[in-house]
């Protein structure tokens, strides 16, 4: 596991659109909250089931074709939920490339 500059271990995660492993700040979580719901979580501190995808729509797009969001929440999604991820997934994006720096809720 990488370290930072004082020696402490990064969380790593693996996005389910292209499978590489990047740090947990540099990916947005999609979250399954506890009542069901699907949202973009731009903190990454969201209560519930989470999956990460790297900040580029075609990742996002990988992991709709691989069924990668319904191997990772473990249910079909509705075309409904998945048009509201995307939404959400687009802004949070929009909002990254507008600052530059990576997803840690600051």
């Amino acid at each position: 596991m990488p370290t930072d500059t004082t020696g402490k271990k990064k969380p790593q995660r693996q996005c389910i659109g292209c499978g590489e492993r990047h740090d947990k700040k540099d990916l947005i979580r999609i979250v399954q909250s506890p009542e069901g719901k699907l949202s973009a979580d731009a903190t990454g501190r969201s209560q519930g089931r989470g999956a990460y995808i790297c900040p580029k729509p075609e990742c996002l797009q990988k992991a709709v074709k691989k069924r990668g969001l319904n191997r990772a929440f473990k249910r079909e999604i509705r075309p409904e939920e998945l048009t509201a991820v995307t939404e959400d997934f687009s802004r949070i994006c929009d909002q990254l490339a507008g600052t530059g720096g990576g997803n840690d809720g600051t």
